[in-house]
């Protein structure tokens, strides 16, 4: 998918926590929320599995999309003519935190 359509779901759950960030992407009519879905789905799992973090605990800190590589194509038209196709393509990037760390790590402070 192009970075502009990708942006146009990630501005939307910048900064949510996960649960709500499921039900926003779950509920959202564009084509890219499924991919950003199962990103979202394995980041979590990765945290869960790595760093021992409750699911119900992370929130989307940052979030960036970046335009990929063009692939480009030639579709072949009438009387020999070739059309020229450009197939967008990004890279998105999701840190998630867990909020019960940073609220620890400012108890200890105090």
């Amino acid at each position: 998918m192009s970075a502009h359509k990708a942006r146009r779901v990630i501005d939307q759950i910048r900064g949510r926590s996960y649960t709500e960030t499921l039900m926003i992407l779950e509920l959202m009519p564009y084509r890219a929320c499924y991919p950003i879905l199962k990103l979202i789905y394995s980041a979590a799992s990765n945290g869960n599995n790595n760093m021992r973090v409750n699911e119900a605990n992370l929130i989307i800190s940052q979030v960036q999309v970046t335009e990929g590589n063009v692939v480009k194509k030639l579709k072949p038209r009438a009387r020999g003519r070739g059309y020229p196709i450009k197939r967008l393509t990004c890279h998105i990037s999701i840190v998630i935190e867990d909020l019960d760390a940073e609220q620890n790590y400012f108890n200890s402070l105090i």
